[in-house]
């Protein structure tokens, strides 16, 4: 049986914390149904108060301070509400004992923006990481040595887990229950709760809102510039010309403070108008590409699966309530 120490904080997300619980006993429920013993027991964990009043209208009732706890198997730390600043600072004694616990062979797990709390006790560096798509960003300033792969579900390396945002970080729980229940008990969980076992893209999600936690003048008026003018012809050159620069300097300057190349960014801008157009109307698929800047239907749903794990019709099918096929 894998003892599996739950962290609770009162800045953690409830929905982050019940599902786990009501997900890893329903598990048990199923091998204790099939003639098998459970295997997990489930314990919550906080660091000082054994009663913690969550920010939503919860409080829970915690089995162990971190100071009892003297052995577990598994560590998982929730996602949070807030500032990260704020959160890692109030909770320091969380992010210590999870570095130490490690260390003693203890495998650590994070949901969603809980990774910030993996990445912040140093378990993260050298590895790879997924978390919330709108934290992507500010992990890869924080954290520069970690990396975080945005499309990604769940990451697992070597003991150490993250997973996506939000309610598809439950694939990294069935992920767990599989690898040490066994297959049959995932598959009954996922049917359970209605969770799709076959994510594996969590690209389509994400809202591309510009890489703008960065001081250069100069590279905010370009970004401007492409998000104003994204759906004529312009050229990198051109971009260059207007922030006076050399292309050379102007593509270093512009990925050290975007971590997108200027036609990585162009390409985002493109592909998010087009997601916005699929999400409202039915209009076809050329005049969906022509006001997206693009002149060939080839490249543009090259592009558009590069960054949202669909193709253009199948992210119609999913978004728009009035959505047809495309021609």
């Amino acid at each position: 049986m894998k003892t599996v120490s739950l962290l609770i904080y009162e800045d953690a997300i409830l929905s982050s914390v019940s599902s786990v619980m009501d997900i890893l006993l329903g598990a048990n429920r199923f091998l204790i149904e099939t003639g098998k013993e459970p295997a997990f027991k489930l314990e919550l964990v906080s660091e000082k108060m054994k009663n913690i009043q969550l920010h939503a209208p919860a409080q829970f009732i915690c089995f162990k301070t971190i100071d009892e706890v003297k052995h577990t198997d598994l560590i998982l730390a929730p996602a949070f509400e807030g500032l990260a600043d704020v959160v890692l600072e109030k909770n320091k004694a969380l992010v210590n004992w999870i570095r130490t616990m490690h260390a003693c062979g203890t495998e650590v797990a994070s949901l969603c923006l809980g990774s910030y709390f993996l990445a912040e006790a140093g378990l993260l560096s050298g590895k790879s990481c997924t978390s919330h798509w709108t934290a992507l960003d500010d992990m890869r300033s924080r954290y520069p040595d970690v990396n975080i792969l945005a499309d990604q579900v769940m990451t697992d390396d070597n003991g150490v887990y993250t997973s996506g945002g939000a309610f598809i970080s439950l694939n990294l729980v069935l992920y767990l229950i599989e690898k040490f229940s066994g297959r049959e008990t995932s598959v009954w969980v996922s049917k359970m709760f209605s969770i799709d076992m076959d994510r594996v893209n969590q690209a389509h999600f994400a809202v591309f809102q510009g890489q703008r936690r960065h001081e250069d003048e100069d590279i905010l008026k370009a970004q401007a510039y492409i998000e104003k003018h994204y759906d004529q012809q312009i050229s990198i050159e051109q971009i260059a010309g207007l922030a006076n620069m050399s292309k050379r300097n102007f593509v270093r300057r512009f990925k050290l403070a975007t971590h997108n190349t200027p036609m990585e960014y162009l390409q985002r801008v493109k592909i998010e108008s087009a997601k916005k157009e699929l999400e409202k109307n039915a209009i076809n698929i050329s005049t969906l590409m022509y006001n997206a800047g693009y002149n060939d239907q080839k490249t543009f749903r090259q592009v558009f699966k590069r960054y949202t794990g669909l193709t253009p019709q199948e992210y119609r099918r999913k978004y728009c309530r009035g959505g047809v096929e495309m021609n």
